[in-house]
């Protein structure tokens, strides 16, 4: 199994177990903590939709810093059962919804609209592309959206980058509805 530690919040510290899955690439402390700088360290009353969890640990980050209301979405049974397992581990199954299913019919179909989309999908199979056009099914309009990905994102449909960084490989973006650019 590998591991991933939580930064901040109420569950500061704890470590997340995963299990080794192709693809599946869990996002940096470093990257995580400029994230929550940008949102913002308490999400209390927010609502997020962490629509690939693998690790799980954006959604669980969003949690730990109190986000009201946190959906974590993955297809792979192995992925689901650990993050099943951290929930339990955490005492977190109030605050968290654990969904088996795929993006794409999942962001189709919800019927409730989130005010935080993690969007890190695997790299190299047009996910954002896919996806780009069902955001406003599941984003509030004043909604924020934070996208990995394997190059720089202008945007994710009438989304705009407002913030962006990169480590290594990893090209990440805070994106809101409207005007654009920014830097980390």
């Amino acid at each position: 199994m590998n591991a991933v530690r939580i930064i901040g919040g109420d569950w500061r510290r704890r470590v997340l177990r995963f299990p080794a899955v192709p693809g599946l690439r869990p996002t940096p402390d470093r990257v995580r903590e400029t994230l929550f700088n940008w949102l913002g360290q308490d999400l209390s009353g927010l609502s997020c939709l962490d629509l690939f969890a693998g690790s799980g640990a954006l959604g669980f980050e969003a949690a730990s810093r109190g986000a009201a209301r946190v959906v974590m979405v993955d297809n792979s049974p192995p992925v689901l059962a650990a993050l099943e397992h951290n929930a339990s581990v955490l005492g977190a199954e109030k605050r968290l919804e654990i969904v088996r299913a795929d993006a794409v019919r999942f962001a189709s179909s919800i019927g409730l609209r989130f005010d935080v989309l993690f969007l890190d999908p695997p790299f190299h199979h047009g996910w954002i592309d896919r996806l780009a056009p069902l955001v406003p099914n599941v984003l509030a309009a004043d909604g924020v959206v934070y996208a990995e990905a394997e190059h720089a994102l202008e945007h994710c449909g009438s989304w705009r980058t407002v913030r962006h960084g990169r480590a290594g490989q990893v090209f990440y973006h805070l994106m809101r509805r409207g005007e654009a650019d920014g830097a980390e």
